[in-house]
């Protein structure tokens, strides 16, 4: 079923009210989750409302707070999230290290003691349109099999950077993993099989049962290259926030638990660099305007189709799978 984006964000914002987050906070994360739908990533939008209001509810995040910063010098701000949400954590820590960018060209903000943050996207966009460059990192529980493994070791790690343009941010926000688990929970959702070769089964054979593949691993996207750079993430996001390792997190997926994942964000100003906006901006509409190998399919950049499906969604509405819009407006008149 189909509904108004107006309705899906005030239904949002009012289950996260009724379980004492303050409107504030409870505006930010519904429209970060709302964002995510917009954008063709339903792997990060309402379907985790359930889970955030349990987690809540019990006491295992605060809606109330924003975290807790300490400089560690002029541009390295380590923050305890104090189990706020993730997005109201990560946005208090982007707006606590403006003054730093501004005078020093960067500054690194690294959070522990937070929830789940949610689309990286949506934090390197907004930093970009405010002129800075971002790049955003996060961890979670073991997810992913090493290249050449089969165990769940490294969580899957996504990494988002965003670049001021001319006229529309330059967005890439990708998992080190195949998908994302909230990918695989979406396809369990709808009780639909998942693509061959996204996981393995607790055996560590290929499967495309999303319930087979909840409980064994996803794979890391290409190779050993995804493997590495996901290691990379998951060393630099713990070493410096302080975070746990991926097999010992939990808190992202389940409503048990302490979120103990760790999340990192680096901005940069601009200016600080040599390069030219317009020429990079140039540079990017020509590759848009290359040859493509389908004349029916332009040569696109990371974040465009995001962007053409959040136009489209902004005037049909937001589909969800019944079964979710039966929970959330059950939830709703509880």
């Amino acid at each position: 079923m189909r509904l108004p984006v107006t309705r899906l964000r005030d239904l949002a914002t009012n289950l996260l009210e009724a379980k004492g987050v303050s409107i504030a906070n409870a505006r930010l994360q519904a429209e970060v989750l709302i964002e995510a739908e917009l954008k063709g990533a339903p792997s990060h939008g309402l379907l985790r409302l359930p889970l955030i209001l349990s987690r809540l509810e019990k006491g295992l995040s605060d809606g109330t707070v924003k975290g807790r910063g300490t400089w560690r010098g002029k541009s390295f701000l380590a923050i305890d999230g104090d189990r706020g949400l993730g997005p109201v954590v990560m946005m208090h820590a982007i707006d606590a290290l403006q003054h730093a960018v501004d005078q020093n060209g960067i500054a690194i903000a690294a959070i522990r003691n937070a929830n789940h943050i949610g689309m990286l996207a949506y934090y390197a966009e907004a930093a970009a349109r405010d002129e800075k460059i971002a790049i955003v990192m996060s961890t979670s529980e073991a997810l992913v099999h090493p290249f050449g493994g089969t165990r769940a070791m490294l969580g899957t790690n996504p990494i988002a950077i965003g670049i001021p343009m001319d006229d529309r941010p330059f967005v890439l926000d990708l998992a080190t993993s195949v998908v994302s688990m909230g990918k695989i929970h979406s396809h369990a959702l709808r009780n639909e099989p998942i693509p061959e070769g996204w996981a393995v089964d607790t055996a560590g054979r290929p499967t495309t049962d999303p319930k087979a593949a909840k409980a064994g691993a996803i794979g890391p996207f290409g190779g050993a290259k995804g493997y590495g750079l996901g290691l990379a993430v998951e060393l630099l996001v713990a070493m410096l926030a302080g975070s746990d390792i991926a097999p010992d997190v939990r808190g992202t997926l389940d409503d048990l638990h302490a979120a103990n994942k760790g999340d990192l964000v680096i901005l940069i100003d601009k200016a600080a660099g040599a390069g030219s906006v317009p020429a990079v901006s140039a540079y990017l509409e020509r590759l848009r305007t290359s040859r493509p190998a389908d004349p029916a399919r332009p040569v696109a950049i990371p974040g465009d189709g995001a962007r053409d499906r959040r136009a489209t969604a902004e005037g049909i509405g937001i589909e969800l799978p019944q079964p979710l819009l039966e929970q959330l407006l059950a939830l709703e008149a509880a």
